[in-house]
């Protein structure tokens, strides 16, 4: 009996070892794995991936390499990564617009549920509205009232059309029934000069740009579009504790593999860049950035891109805001 025992144990063992053995992670990756950036060079997209590329080689054994394939405002590096093999070695460090592009471009030649393996959320940037001194709005309840009494009158600039920052503003007017004048720019800098001069009342901005002009007190502060208070200015509330239950909006970044790529190495893809959020020197670096890390489960990750579809997939119906 003891040797039936002994024997079951060591075949059991053996079984074991083989099924690890025919594993497609236990001998991956096999070759450098190719980052894909859907963005230029020096985007917070790039950034992460830079930061994030020279640790993940190391733990992964073999070279982790940024490519930035740019264009059609991320669809062509992202269709590049929906159509590439669906073994782990093509990787797409995914931005906000993979969940707005589909409502926002007519024929986007890929399905984000379908054509996409989510692994990891990494992190998420929130946007602080500020306004102008010269707003009589200290809160952003007050802006609120402001806004129904003068609808349509008090403007907001944004880094351009149907950009996050646009579209986060859209959310709030349509949650809080209330109409603003959107005053589009091309890119940040030109709209917070307008909004520091009192040409423009609001703005959404990055923590970054935010921060050096809510300390000078050239801007004021109403809110975080985050979900949660963000650590860079835990002082702030968010737009949920300021009266509009529900709100969350946030540029974000995350990686995912084409469909279909091993479940195993999607995992052992997940455990490395969740330890490297964990570091101390990768997160510090994130929250000088503005940016909070998530991590989480790849399920999760899934989970939050399924529901950012659908949201702003309505903001855009709502907004009237019509597909290119």
């Amino acid at each position: 009996m003891k040797q039936a025992k002994t024997l079951a144990r060591c075949a059991a063992a053996l079984w074991m070892v083989t099924v690890v053995a025919m594993s497609p992670a236990a001998d991956y990756p096999q070759r450098a794995v190719r980052m894909v950036v859907p963005t230029s060079s020096g985007a917070g997209a790039d950034t992460l991936a830079r930061l994030l590329a020279p640790p993940l080689s190391e733990r992964l054994g073999q070279s982790v390499v940024v490519d930035n394939r740019a264009g059609a405002g991320t669809i062509i590096g992202t269709d590049l990564v929906a159509k590439a093999p669906a073994d782990g070695h093509t990787l797409l460090m995914g931005v906000g617009t993979l969940a707005t592009a589909p409502a926002l471009v007519r024929n986007v030649p890929y399905d984000v549920l379908r054509d996409f393996a989510p692994v990891i959320q990494l992190a998420s940037l929130p946007f602080v509205l500020v306004v102008h001194p010269s707003v009589p709005a200290r809160t952003l309840k007050e802006l609120i009232a402001l806004a129904r009494a003068r609808p349509g009158e008090l403007s907001y600039a944004s880094s351009g059309s149907a950009t996050n920052p646009h579209l986060s503003m859209e959310l709030f007017l349509i949650m809080t029934g209330t109409r603003m004048l959107h005053v589009p720019y091309k890119g940040t800098t030109p709209g917070m000069l307008d909004v520091l001069a009192g040409r423009v009342a609001a703005m959404p901005l990055t923590v970054l740009p935010a921060l050096p002009q809510l300390r000078a007190g050239r801007l004021r502060a109403l809110g975080v579009t985050s979900a949660r208070r963000i650590s860079a200015a835990p002082e702030l509330p968010t737009f949920a504790e300021a009266g509009v239950a529900g709100y969350e909006s946030a540029q974000w970044y995350g990686v995912l593999a084409p469909a279909h790529t091993p479940v195993d190495i999607v995992q052992r893809l997940q455990r490395e860049l969740a330890a490297l959020l964990a570091l101390p020197e990768i997160r510090e670096r994130l929250l000088a950035e503005g940016a909070e890390p998530v991590a989480g489960s790849s399920q999760a990750f899934a989970e939050y891109i399924r529901v950012e579809l659908a949201k702003w997939q309505r903001v855009v119906k709502s907004a009237g805001i019509t597909p290119e």
